[in-house]
């Protein structure tokens, strides 16, 4: 094989992933299913194409037909694999969330973003009289949360206004107004920490700071109430890019050099 048969067999690889992903994500978009017309002109494809493509990602599980009516979803290979992420991802940083607990005197959680909500996928909560306890798999609404926010602001604004409704839902007196918001994404994107004081329950603050794994994104969040958390910001901050540090060091997309 010459250099130049290498180089267009690996360009035509890259490019058949590159469709087989922008399929999956309009398929990710439409759970009730897609028709192949339906597909294809989501993604700016023939129809010839979209279908051999669907064809090789159901022979591997990863779409599925609906049946006679026609049209395609994701299949149950997607959702073990998404499954099988958030188990690794929760596992593997829940030892530093304890540590941040323990460190703070306050509970600490692990979200990752779905939609316009975020997905509180792990908690420690604090062993302390006055403490904050909410559920795992609960979806509140980004905009006002500091979990929230600091993966929305990893988002192009085009898709973080196309994103966000308008008017925002008030969870509180202090929730931002939808041009607030945009204006305090661009803050928070370059400094990669996010607060919400009373935004979304009055009387609780939250501190957090985003994950960029080779697991994808996260973000893991101090909570605690007003009263003591105003007077602990710093301290919050500080210990949150601690625990950032730490947990990237061990699963950063970027790889590690290994020293010899």
């Amino acid at each position: 094989m010459t250099d130049m048969e290498e180089s267009i067999g690996k360009h035509g690889g890259i490019q058949v992933i590159a469709r087989a992903a922008s399929i999956m994500r309009a398929l990710g978009s439409n759970p009730q299913g897609l028709s192949l017309a339906a597909i294809a002109q989501l993604v700016d494809l023939p129809r010839s194409t979209v279908q051999r493509i669907i064809n090789a990602l159901a022979v591997e599980h990863l779409v599925e037909a609906l049946g006679p009516s026609g049209g395609f979803r994701l299949g149950p290979a997607f959702g073990q694999l998404i499954t099988q992420t958030q188990m690794d991802i929760i596992s593997l940083v829940r030892p530093h969330l304890t540590a941040l607990s323990e460190q703070v005197q306050e509970s600490t959680c692990l979200s990752s973003l779905s939609g316009d909500k975020v997905y509180v996928m792990d908690r420690i909560v604090a062993e302390r009289e006055l403490r904050v306890v909410f559920p795992i798999g609960i979806h509140v609404p980004a905009t006002a949360t500091s979990g929230g926010k600091v993966l929305l602001a990893q988002l192009p604004e085009e898709t973080q206004r196309a994103l966000l409704p308008d008017p925002l839902p008030a969870c509180t007196s202090k929730s931002l107004k939808r041009e607030a918001l945009l204006a305090q994404l661009k803050e928070v994107k370059a400094s990669g920490v996010a607060t919400d004081e009373n935004e979304y329950i009055e009387g609780l603050c939250s501190y957090a700071a985003q994950l960029d794994t080779y697991l994808g994104l996260y973000s893991i969040s101090i909570v605690a109430p007003t009263s003591r958390a105003l007077d602990a910001q710093a301290q919050f901050q500080q210990a949150l890019q601690g625990c950032k540090q730490n947990i990237e060091a061990l699963i950063g997309r970027t790889p590690r050099t290994v020293q010899g």
